[in-house]
């Protein structure tokens, strides 16, 4: 999708990223976007990964040829692991807000990470309400720079 995703009146614009999503209604048009906040997301505390678990991975192999060296088992990466959690969460929240007939458009904007982690993550009704999509990362952006990015 290119730069800009025009968002209908009444339409709902989920701002997310592996961290944080906001959840807006339009209350504007598509060309003056007035975004008001329906819902805010954020992913609890996530502390680094040795709090987790184990940073080390299995044991190492070595290769015959060339004498190159891997893991049998590579590390986990407990704070992807959290972001996809997060995305999950966030796009079960949707889908009951969708269920109780609160929107019936929606935009999706976030980093194609978590784009993608959404995407996989949203059940059909809700993937029947998107109208757009936008590979960007504006969940830090303020508001009005917001709505000015949607309108183009």
């Amino acid at each position: 999708m290119g730069d800009a995703v025009r968002i209908p009146h009444d339409a709902w614009v989920l701002v997310g990223d592996g961290r944080k999503a906001l959840v807006f209604q339009n209350e504007g048009s598509p060309d003056k976007p007035r975004l008001v906040v329906q819902e805010v997301f954020e992913a609890p505390a996530n502390p680094p990964a040795g709090a987790q678990g184990s940073e080390r991975p299995g044991r190492v192999i070595s290769s015959a040829e060339g004498g190159t060296r891997r893991s049998a088992v590579e590390a986990t990466d407990w704070h992807e692991i959290a972001e996809a959690r997060f995305a999950r969460d966030v796009a079960s929240a949707l889908a009951e807000a969708a269920r109780a007939g609160r929107f019936d458009r929606l935009a999706v904007v976030a980093p194609p990470k978590t784009l993608a982690e959404l995407r996989d993550a949203f059940d059909d009704p809700v993937r029947k309400k998107i109208i757009g999509e936008l590979d960007k990362t504006l969940t830090n952006h303020p508001v009005p720079e917001i709505e000015r990015l949607l309108a183009g």
